[in-house]
């Protein structure tokens, strides 16, 4: 069996805390039970436990049997969305309008499966940070990561280097992927106000037309990847939300648009950047309107270190059935990066088998697969053995 025998036995109870935690969803640094919880399971295992890291977050240290100075770090994240369950098992929330749809509770379950077996064991040199992270999905600079990282996560609590996964819908049951370099990507948001000052739209030649000034803009937008980026690098603009007008015979006065960011480069990220606020600029010009760009840089490119990730493909080679060491890169973001920006490390994904019926990440219908827990926590602990020798 490619999972540690030990974690095959109580994968059962793995199940139960997972499935607890999905009836039991809370939000970005709302996640007070789900602290408790954790950390009552790390304190019954004899791991020294801190609460309160980065506002909900849980941390535990571990020293091996064997004396070493290194310290590795490991992270699971905890929140949960604002998103109203559809399934109708046992588990299900029962906190309305919010629910596991991502698969955090898999995740820290997971975590938990391997601190349980590293402090049965001890059979590890040095020692091994437990992070239970929270408000990933909130993201960028106000997430948990970086709030972690802001208050002191790594002076406080060492590691030389850092380990993540998430669970990946689509890849079987059993399977890992990774790859050295960027593997998700950077993400930023965009807010261009067109304002002008409004008429009657009978007689739009007293004014300026925001509405089609903005349409003119939506569509230049799309230029920017086929003229502005380079053709080897991938990024994608996509504006999300426009806003503006009260009714039909008026022309507003302002219109809001509103978008995303994704690249891989840091050269294509700027390029992007730039392309936005020139195109912005040039078609307030030409139709006479007001236009005003504003630009925040909210995720890092999730860039996994070349050591680490032979590291990460050598553990998980010792547990999976099928480990892909070149999966393609995605656009999803993801704050972690903030933690590989800090510290050598990481990032891979696990399968969480077919994505059918509404098993997909952010999904009213996903559940994360129980199948999948005893493969993460055997890596974890796997991690843990080879890297702190």
């Amino acid at each position: 069996m490619p999972v540690k025998n030990r974690i095959a036995e109580f994968h059962d109870e793995m199940i139960r805390w997972r499935q607890h935690l999905h009836a039991n969803p809370e939000l970005s640094y709302q996640e007070f039970e789900t602290a408790s919880f954790v950390a009552d399971q790390l304190r019954s295992y004899g791991i020294e436990v801190t609460t309160g890291v980065g506002g909900t977050g849980v941390v535990g240290v571990l020293h091996g049997n064997h004396e070493s100075g290194r310290s590795i770090g490991l992270r699971a994240d905890m929140d949960a969305l604002a998103i109203e369950e559809r399934n109708d098992f046992a588990h299900r929330s029962t906190n309305r309008g919010v629910m596991h749809a991502c698969g955090h509770d898999g995740h820290t379950a997971m975590l938990l499966g391997a601190a349980r077996y590293l402090a049965e064991t001890r059979d590890f040199s040095g020692r091994v940070v437990f992070i239970f992270q929270p408000a990933e999905e909130m993201g960028g600079n106000d997430g948990g990561a970086a709030r972690m990282i802001r208050e002191g996560l790594f002076e406080n609590f060492r590691c030389d280097e850092i380990y993540g996964l998430h669970n990946w819908p689509g890849m079987e049951v059993g399977t890992f992927a990774v790859k050295a370099g960027p593997m998700m990507a950077s993400g930023d948001a965009f807010e261009i106000e067109v304002t002008s000052k409004g008429m009657h739209a009978a007689q739009p030649h007293k004014g300026v037309d925001v509405v089609l000034t903005a349409g003119h803009i939506l569509v230049a937008l799309q230029q920017i990847t086929a003229r502005n980026i380079d053709p080897l690098d991938a990024v994608v603009v996509s504006a999300t939300q426009i806003h503006g007008g009260d009714a039909y015979n008026v022309l507003p006065n302002m219109i809001k648009i509103r978008g995303t960011v994704r690249a891989f480069s840091p050269a294509a990220r700027a390029a992007a950047e730039s392309a936005i606020r020139r195109i912005v600029k040039g078609i307030a010009f030409s139709t006479g309107a007001e236009c005003e760009t504003t630009y925040t840089q909210q995720y890092p490119t999730l860039i996994n270190s070349t050591a680490a990730a032979l590291s990460a493909e050598a553990a998980a080679s010792s547990v999976f059935n099928k480990v892909e060491t070149n999966p393609p890169q995605t656009m999803i973001v993801e704050d972690f990066a903030f933690m590989l920006e800090d510290r050598p490390g990481c990032y891979g994904w696990i399968g969480n088998g077919p994505d059918g019926n509404g098993r997909i990440l952010h999904s009213a219908w996903f559940d994360f697969n129980d199948e999948a827990l005893p493969f993460g926590a055997s890596y974890f602990a796997s991690l843990v053995e080879a890297r702190t020798q």
